[in-house]
């Protein structure tokens, strides 16, 4: 069993009477009819349809926490804060009182009923317990919201290594405002809900899957060399042009969106022309 500080993730709590009204019409997910004990994955996207941020967005008491990329917290907050206008809604970065933490591995069940708290039977089910939440992710991985008093013995990348692993991208400023959804694999992670009504960029989201127009999707790679997110990746099928970027990174794996024809036809992916080629790994969902 490992745990973890979560220091390369932000929080946001976004509260009001119209929090949930709000939410719905901003994020790529139904919030409307989400319950008080489920979180989601969502996006947030420009009005051309690219992710501004990715979202595991958490109900709590009368509005919700989004866990995002720490580096996007100050603008995300202040132009979350612009679409608010008259709406009964407070965007509050929460980072530092909310401390957070991964809870992953054998025992990790175990731990949670030591912290009071009772485990998250299905994936993305929420529990609460004196002011803290725990949120369960696939079968023996959790994040916990709130003071626990926890020592970590895992460094955040472990935590973020098995975020990669899942095939579970997070949008970061390197990212940022470069991806449809549909190029993260969201709508294969329940974070885009095709039946909801009008968010930022829906349109071209909603094109790009009816009309087949996604060239690119969400890839694991194994590298021998040093990537780094927003960095371009390179296919022998398409020399002298850069076709595909690093999303995120962990140890010697990482989330890069590459471009469908090119991985299906087993063309060499390459951090730079010339260089090793990258080991395709697979995804649990693909």
């Amino acid at each position: 069993m490992h745990t973890t500080t979560l220091s390369g993730y932000g929080l946001l709590r976004v509260d009001g009477a119209d929090a949930r009204a709000f939410l719905h019409a901003q994020l790529t997910v139904d919030v409307a009819q989400l319950p008080p004990d489920r979180g989601r994955r969502a996006g947030w996207c420009s009005a051309k349809g690219r992710l501004l941020a990715t979202f595991l967005l958490v109900p709590c008491g009368d509005g919700f926490l989004l866990q995002l990329s720490r580096d996007l917290v100050a603008p995300v907050a202040k132009r979350l804060a612009m679409f608010v206008l008259r709406a009964k809604v407070k965007v509050t970065d929460v980072t530092e009182s909310w401390p957070q933490h991964g809870i992953w591995g054998d025992g990790a069940e175990a731990k949670l009923g030591a912290l009071g708290l009772s485990a998250p039977r299905d994936d993305l089910a929420v529990t609460q317990y004196e002011g803290r939440l725990a949120l369960r992710l696939g079968s023996d991985r959790f994040i916990v919201l709130g003071n626990t008093g926890l020592t970590p013995d895992s460094d955040v990348q472990d935590w973020m290594l098995e975020e990669i692993r899942a095939g579970l991208p997070m949008v970061t400023q390197a990212t940022q405002d470069q991806l449809v959804p549909q190029m993260a694999n969201f709508e294969r992670l329940g974070g885009v809900d095709f039946r909801k009504g009008c968010y930022p960029g829906q349109e071209i989201v909603a094109r790009a899957q009816y009309r087949g127009a996604v060239k690119r999707r969400l890839y694991r790679l194994r590298s021998e060399v040093p990537l780094a997110p927003g960095q371009d990746l390179f296919t022998d099928d398409l020399p002298g042009q850069a076709s595909g970027t690093v999303v995120n990174v962990a140890a010697d794996e990482a989330l890069a969106v590459l471009t469908i024809a090119s991985v299906e036809a087993h063309a060499p992916i390459r951090a730079q022309a010339g260089g090793g080629a990258l080991e395709v790994l697979p995804l649990p969902y693909a």
